[in-house]
């Protein structure tokens, strides 16, 4: 969560549900007046905590796809089945830029989604993200070990721990670089590439496809959808 005044954030704060009154109560202290409480949603669980935080502040919480439109054109045939926090990112970043974009959310799973020169959300890919990858290798594997991720700067994995680390971050790189390459043959042209996500850093630091890393993309699109409404 965090507090957005004319496409500038602060306040950022990541929380568990189960701190959310305090956490919420303490954010809307901290922002100017007036104001209001968006939020998107692909967990009915921590929507619900959120809702029940707002309550205590005598607040409603404006979902995106539920009390907010989607913040931007797509061409599927069953939009509201796609996660807003996509959607969300994928109209920050066209608004912004204004031409056809690649958003690449390397979060608990890795979304890669594009969207056209027109601004229509045009889908994209989902893979396991870098936490739920190493944690299948050690989980589903009867020798390898947890390991904790970090940016390999290395070639050639010399142990296990190399080799996993090595296979996981680069292999993500890979696959994102293969995803634009497919849709930018479909475009016609080659899309900016915006990176968000807890992961985004140790996967996009200094490759050479990436145009911006944004950490907060997802909120800037929620205050996106809910500043369109007021217009």
């Amino acid at each position: 969560m965090g507090c957005v005044i004319d496409e500038k954030i602060s306040h950022v704060r990541r929380v568990a549900p189960d701190d959310l009154g305090d956490a919420l109560a303490d954010l809307w202290s901290e922002c100017p007046k007036p104001a209001l409480i968006a939020a998107c949603s692909v967990q009915a669980e921590y929507l619900a905590a959120l809702e029940k935080a707002a309550k205590r502040i005598d607040q409603k919480v404006l979902v995106v796809g539920r009390d907010l439109p989607l913040p931007i054109e797509t061409n599927l045939s069953e939009p509201e089945s796609i996660g807003t926090d996509r959607l969300c990112a994928a109209a920050m970043a066209y608004h912004r830029l204004g031409s056809a974009c690649v958003v690449a959310d390397f979060g608990t799973a890795i979304t890669i989604d594009c969207v056209n020169d027109d601004g229509v959300f045009l889908g994209g890919a989902i893979l396991p993200g870098l936490g739920l990858s190493a944690g299948a290798l050690a989980k589903g594997t009867s020798a390898l070990p947890v390991v904790e991720l970090t940016k390999p700067d290395w070639v050639f994995g010399a142990d296990t721990r190399q080799a996993i680390i090595g296979g996981i971050v680069t292999g993500a790189r890979g696959a994102m670089r293969e995803l634009v390459e497919s849709y930018a043959m479909e475009l016609g042209n080659w899309p900016e590439v915006i990176l968000t996500g807890g992961d985004a850093e140790l996967v996009g630091a200094g490759c050479d496809i990436v145009s911006a890393i944004v950490p907060d993309l997802t909120l800037l699109g929620v205050a996106l959808s809910a500043r369109n409404v007021q217009k």
